[in-house]
């Protein structure tokens, strides 16, 4: 059974030609269980319950109020004043939780999940029932039945009929559980799905991002997301089959001086003592440009190393449609030596299709992605970002990823690629992704749209060694799910040092972040690390920097590299050496400085004075700076992209932030998605500034 038309495929980056699956999304039966006494009463081996009656003898609040106080004021940096004892806790009257119907993929604290509850509930109980989707000729061919999900926030068990299959940690990041053994026993028959989701309100440790842990969201913090809040599905597939990023198939298609795909492609469920093949295919603008031989999988590796040159020949690109050309051919930008190049101004792409053979060269699988061939260099020492050889200024938006009524999920696949075509109708040429692993339709709209993104994982707090462990497992498999898109050019696994509480005179402290850069190196090195955005940088390929001041000051700051590299919210930019214990770190003469957050101006509720620069305006939610009108905006915005842009040292930035959320109002758009200022006019603004870099480059 095939997913209805209506709803897309949730990884078009990784898909068969015709694929079986089955969307989950929906109604599920839904029960907290805030005494967690479920896997105790074995919930699993049977509906759940109709109700469950909750005693609350104790206070379960966890965290003493001097502790959320303290780091809360810490991370917003005095940005307002905030709400004291803003602690999560549970009532201390007995409660009846009743079973209910929650949407999914909708968490259970967003009003489109039918639930709408605001309070805390760490364990959380769902349950529904399936069918077994393969036919019958799939079942003999001895085809998987896979569950799939997009994310589940933080921890997740899984049973099929009651028998345990499979789970997993980590709440921004897809995992899957062949459920084949559990299903396989008749086609006709109805099996029970019940998924166990624990999210802690409180542990610090637990990489949440703008999750908040209070009682009441404020300042930078939003309402918590907790449970399945991106994709559920079933899907079939061969039983030795091609393996998606996740599972180790890795694209490098930065080599456009030789115009090869250096691909790296991955199996899953290899039998031993079986052979099997693999080829690739490429076209562009539905022309055949090249095709691999056959390749044989080592006896000692699930995958194969194919490279495979995508150059057109004059007699291929007659064949392209002149609609497949986004830019003429003797564009150097858009073409090189007959290698169609991906850019924002140029996103070209080409279609991949990846094949696997049996020993009798039966053809057993087939994948069909794609992939833009260019080039990053921020290594040239002349302090500019380079784009398949040219500098690039990247104008970007500090994008959060939150909608009104359904918080983390976006309400439609449409509305990802709407955020960018919103953000590209104001001039911004890329997004950093912030404190979130946003829905991986997102990476397939930037990819087609030229949407430059820089992949960030969500922080946690508070720092352990439970902390690291967590936190490395996470990242890296954030980052294997998007390290095929073209649209990702960097990496930032923290923020503000958020977690690293004392980056002044903690060695391991230093140390996890260093491994987290040179972790990230390894997994890919042709994209650069953004170690520790903002300020308290350990070792790191880009200098970049945070800064909320009015145009007057930040025009000051940013017209000397000495101003750039000064303390910034009370923290070194470069954190210095400990005597016979840690080197140290400082920026690089040469390298790449960027200011990644500025701005994070709302409009007052009411009038005041345009020369008032007014923090915190209670009535309309807050910004860094509070402008009177939406002209005062426009005016605001110029001023301060011209201080960071016409200082000469700044190589891009990013723009705090697309929309309004929530309390936060310093959106270019509110909530809903309506614009504040006429778009044009922020586009011209920063077309404008943009020009002015490329001249003084080229003078």
């Amino acid at each position: 059974m095939n997913s209805p038309s209506t709803e897309q495929y949730p990884r078009p980056d990784f898909e068969r030609p015709e694929p079986n699956w089955a969307s989950l999304n929906g109604e599920w039966d839904f029960l907290f269980d805030d005494e967690d006494v479920g896997q105790r009463e074995s919930w699993q081996q049977s509906d759940l319950p109709a109700e469950i009656t909750v005693q609350n003898a104790a206070d379960a609040k966890e965290m003493a109020a001097t502790e959320s106080e303290s780091i809360t004021a810490k991370i917003a940096a005095n940005t307002q004043n905030l709400i004291q004892n803003n602690l999560s806790q549970r009532s201390r009257e007995a409660t009846t939780h009743k079973k209910r119907k929650i949407v999914v993929p909708f968490v259970f604290q967003a009003p489109a999940s039918g639930v709408n509850e605001r309070g805390v509930h760490e364990v959380l109980w769902y349950q529904r029932t399936i069918k077994d989707i393969r036919t019958d000729a799939e079942v003999e061919n001895g085809y998987r039945t896979l569950l799939r999900f997009g994310a589940v926030d933080y921890e997740a068990k899984v049973w099929v009929n009651g028998v345990y299959v499979g789970g997993h940690r980590g709440g921004h990041v897809p995992f899957d559980i062949d459920i084949s053994h559990a299903v396989s026993q008749t086609s006709n028959l109805e099996h029970a799905i019940t998924i166990r989701v624990y999210d802690s309100a409180y542990d610090l440790r637990q990489p949440r991002g703008k999750q908040y842990w209070g009682a009441k969201p404020e300042s930078i913090f939003y309402t918590p997301s907790g449970g399945i809040w991106q994709s559920v599905w079933l899907e079939v597939v061969p039983e030795t089959r091609l393996a998606d990023s996740s599972h180790g198939t890795i694209l490098r298609s930065n080599d456009i001086e030789s115009g090869h795909l250096h691909a790296r492609i991955a199996t899953l469920g290899r039998r031993a003592g079986h052979d099997y093949s693999v080829e690739i295919e490429a076209s562009y603008g539905g022309v055949l440009i090249s095709k691999s031989d056959k390749k044989q999988l080592p006896k000692e590796a699930d995958y194969v190393n194919i490279d495979l040159d995508l150059r057109l020949s004059p007699e291929q690109r007659s064949k392209v449609s002149a609609s497949a050309l986004l830019t003429p051919l003797g564009n150097d930008h858009g073409w090189r030596n007959g290698l169609a190049l991906w850019s924002p101004d140029y996103p070209q792409l080409y279609d991949l299709t990846f094949r696997l053979f049996d020993s009798s060269n039966h053809g057993i699988d087939e994948v069909r992605t794609t992939t833009g061939m260019r080039s990053l260099n921020w290594t040239s020492g002349d302090s500019t970002f380079k784009l398949n050889g040219y500098p690039l200024f990247q104008a970007l938006c500090l994008d959060q990823g939150y909608w009104p009524n359904t918080f983390m999920t976006p309400p439609s696949s449409s509305a990802l690629k709407d955020d960018i075509e919103m953000a590209k109708r104001m001039g911004f040429n890329g997004c950093r992704k912030h404190q979130k692993v946003e829905d991986p339709i997102f990476m397939y709209w930037a990819d087609r749209l030229g949407y430059l993104v820089w992949g960030e994982m969500a922080n946690a707090f508070s720092y352990s060694l439970d902390y690291v462990e967590r936190f490395n497992q996470e990242w890296t498999e954030s980052m294997k799910r998007d390290i095929n898109h073209p649209c990702v050019v960097a990496w930032t696994p923290v923020n503000e040092s958020w977690a690293y509480t004392d980056l002044k005179g903690n060695v391991d402290q230093r140390n996890h972040i260093r491994a987290l850069y040179y972790m990230t190196k390894t997994l890919d090195p042709t994209r650069p690390v953004n170690d520790n955005c903002g300020w308290e940088h350990v070792q790191t390929d880009l200098t970049t920097f945070h800064d909320y001041a009015d145009s007057a000051q930040l025009t000051e700051t940013c017209s000397t590299l000495a101003g750039i590299l000064g303390p910034k919210a009370g923290r070194q930019m470069f954190v210095e050496p400990i005597a016979g214990q840690d080197p140290g770190s400082s920026h690089v003469p040469g390298a790449v400085v960027i200011c990644t957050e500025f701005g994070g101006v709302n409009i007052a509720a009411g009038p005041i004075s345009k020369t008032e620069d007014r923090e915190n305006d209670e009535d309309g939610g807050w910004g860094y700076t509070t402008a009177a009108d939406a002209s005062d905006l426009l005016e605001r915005v110029q001023k301060l992209v011209g201080a960071v842009v016409d200082g000469g040292h700044c190589s891009g930035f990013v723009w705090t932030q697309l929309t309004d959320i929530e309390q936060e109002t310093n959106g270019l758009y509110s909530f809903d998605r309506k614009e504040k200022l006429d778009s044009g006019k922020v586009k011209d603004i920063i077309s404008t500034a943009m020009h002015r870099y490329y001249a003084a480059l080229s003078s």
